[in-house]
């Protein structure tokens, strides 16, 4: 019997305009939504999914604290959407100049 491939999902993690929530999206091809699971903490999250031949994995780790018994997750054609509010309103950075 073959093992299954283990791959780490590609992510894109992003605020949004008013930097009140985080967007996460999880690309997860050809995977049921009953074989995803998504576990959401203030520091971070864990996501595991599988499908016949491979299986995604990957823990990640968030530059601000979220509220994630406040997340909202879909998923459609393979891509997984989560917004979850920032735990605080993010603080504004300084900008770096770039030479």
């Amino acid at each position: 019997m073959a093992k299954d491939l283990v791959a780490s999902p590609d992510v894109c993690i992003f605020g949004d305009d008013n930097q009140k929530s985080l967007n996460i999206q999880i690309e997860l091809p050809g995977v049921n939504k009953k074989d995803i699971e998504l576990r959401l903490f203030e520091d971070g999250f864990y996501v595991a999914a599988k499908k016949e031949g491979i299986k995604y994995m990957g823990s990640f780790a968030l530059i601000s604290p979220v509220k994630p018994d406040k997340a909202i997750a879909e998923y459609e054609n393979g891509l997984l959407l989560v917004n979850v509010p920032y735990k605080e309103p993010l603080r504004e950075g300084i900008r770096v100049m770039i030479d």
